[in-house]
């Protein structure tokens, strides 16, 4: 996976992979941003916490798509999980997620 990937989103084949293997998926926007619209059964983490709850979101056991607005911050949070060894990948927007679920 690229750069630009990394930082906007992967590809709908890898997050459909990831669905079928049971992917949690978390978005990392604020919480009035989430209460707007949101995946139906996401977690709601938002970037600013996703340091303080690594270990959580490893006890999940399960691949982790992960999601924002645009996916400038779950690019962030996906580099930040990643580096921490959890298997995740970059949904992109919330709204790009939402077509697979």
């Amino acid at each position: 996976m690229g750069i630009l990937s990394n930082i906007f989103g992967g590809g709908s084949a890898q997050m459909a992979e990831f669905k079928e293997r049971g992917a949690v998926v978390v978005d990392v926007r604020t919480p009035g941003e989430f209460g707007g619209g949101h995946v139906k059964g996401s977690k709601n983490i938002p970037l600013q916490s996703i340091q303080n709850r690594i270990d959580e979101i490893s006890k999940m056991n399960k691949p982790v798509i992960l999601c924002c607005a645009s996916g400038m911050r779950s690019g962030q949070a996906t580099s930040i999980l990643k580096n921490a060894g959890v298997e995740c990948i970059n949904g992109g927007s919330w709204t790009k997620v939402n077509q697979l679920y």
